[in-house]
């Protein structure tokens, strides 16, 4: 993509610069609409308050969404970011995975952040942090950002960016009794 002072081309194709959202904005789009489809489960007998995105950078297109599975799959490494790329590479069949962009509601964990790694992605953008989570079930409490810094491959790691809105997934009702239930919850 090439911007200038015109507009935006994108492929031979002139575009006025209101059609295509800043990264910010994008951004911001893209984690409103993950919040609002992860709080969906917070309805249901198994709430989970993280869900990731995997996004075509360029166009903004959603490739899809995933919710975490933990609990309903007895998998331990069923993470929404680890199936978010296991799904992705299913579908398109490829690797890496780059000219994508993973969204997700909270800060990836050193196991989804090596996934997001190993999958080559560009970006990932998160909300709610490791250690507001650590408020409510165990974590392995290495920022993302480190984990991505000690790598051979790149990813940008952009966040935290609509935190409240995220950690509100966290302390919902519904999702504060699930968390008395989960193995892995805070014991203090």
């Amino acid at each position: 993509m090439l911007v200038s002072g015109m507009g935006v081309r994108v492929i031979g194709k002139k575009i006025s610069p209101k059609a295509v959202p800043e990264p910010i904005d994008r951004d911001r789009q893209k984690m409103q609409a993950l919040a609002a489809f992860t709080a969906r489960s917070l309805g249901t007998s198994t709430p989970r308050p993280f869900g990731a995105a995997i996004v075509h950078s360029q166009s903004g297109k959603v490739l899809l969404r995933a919710l975490n599975r933990v609990a309903q799959e007895h998998d331990p490494t069923s993470h929404a970011e680890v199936r978010a790329v296991r799904l992705a590479t299913r579908r398109l069949r490829q690797l890496p995975l780059a000219g994508f962009t993973l969204y997700t509601t909270c800060e990836p964990c050193p196991m989804c952040m090596s996934a997001i790694l190993w999958a080559g992605l560009d970006r990932v953008v998160y909300s709610a942090t490791i250690e507001d989570a650590n408020r409510h079930c165990n974590q392995i409490r290495i920022p993302a950002t480190e984990v991505a810094s000690r790598s051979d491959m790149s990813c940008t790691v952009s966040g935290p960016l609509l935190r409240e809105e995220c950690y509100g997934l966290f302390t919902h009702p519904n999702m504060l009794r699930a968390f008395r239930s989960w193995s892995t919850r805070k014991r203090t």
